[in-house]
């Protein structure tokens, strides 16, 4: 099966959210494919972010791209439903945090969304071994989760080529999502190791400012130059 198309997966956690529908209507046009939702419960990782209501209020906003909803939650399947209602595209969530790996997955997907795991980076990839035709995305911490601005962990490299050699091997069609410490200098690098979806927080809304009407052009079109490099 061919590769994904490669995807700028824009992390809100990192915006200004006191112009929220702006700033991801604003990055959208730049160039970025997916909104990325960090969603945190001070229990299963130390900080607290968002909600469904947002993923909602974005929806009712008019943004019509897809939702990838990263829950670092505990447990799992309780919000799920909330999530899916409120207009989630993909969910995905960590096989520590559920007690019922199989269970969640199939809830995620009889509630209208994809589904997906995440694995954390000392997370062994095993947790697929009997769930892969249950998950339409992989997704690979490249930071320990709970804050953003952490630094890319560099032996996730190794992780992704073996999570891309897993997918293409199994034929299916499945995404494989870094997430944590991606930026123009290293983007390539880890597109080369597998990834096709790539998630960026501070390295996309922190950008300083550069006076004109969306500086998220900038930022964006330089990842996806570094990406058509590959």
């Amino acid at each position: 099966m061919a590769r994904q198309s490669d995807k700028i997966a824009p992390s809100i956690l990192s915006a200004d959210f006191a112009k929220l529908g702006e700033e991801v209507d604003n990055v959208l046009a730049s160039g970025a494919g997916i909104v990325h939702f960090d969603v945190m419960d001070n229990h299963y990782v130390p900080n607290l972010t968002i909600g469904p209501l947002v993923c909602e209020a974005l929806r009712k906003h008019g943004v019509t791209a897809d939702i990838d909803v990263h829950m670092m939650v505990k447990p799992v399947d309780r919000i799920i439903p909330d999530f899916a209602k409120a207009g989630a595209t993909y969910i995905t969530f960590h096989p520590e945090a559920s007690e019922h790996i199989d269970r969640s997955l199939q809830l995620i997907r009889n509630e209208g969304c994809k589904s997906g795991l995440v694995f954390n980076p000392a997370t062994p990839l095993s947790h697929l071994d009997y769930v892969l035709d249950k998950v339409d995305m992989i997704l690979l911490m490249s930071v320990n989760p709970g804050f953003g601005g952490q630094s890319f962990i560099p032996a996730t490299m190794d992780k992704l080529r073996a999570c891309r050699k897993l997918i293409d091997d199994s034929g299916l069609d499945i995404r494989l999502e870094i997430d944590g410490g991606v930026k123009v200098d290293n983007i390539a690098e880890i597109k080369a190791a597998g990834a096709d979806t790539f998630v960026a927080g501070s390295g996309i809304f922190g950008f300083p400012e550069e006076g004109d009407a969306n500086r998220y052009n900038t930022i964006v079109g330089k990842m996806m130059d570094e990406l058509a490099k590959v």
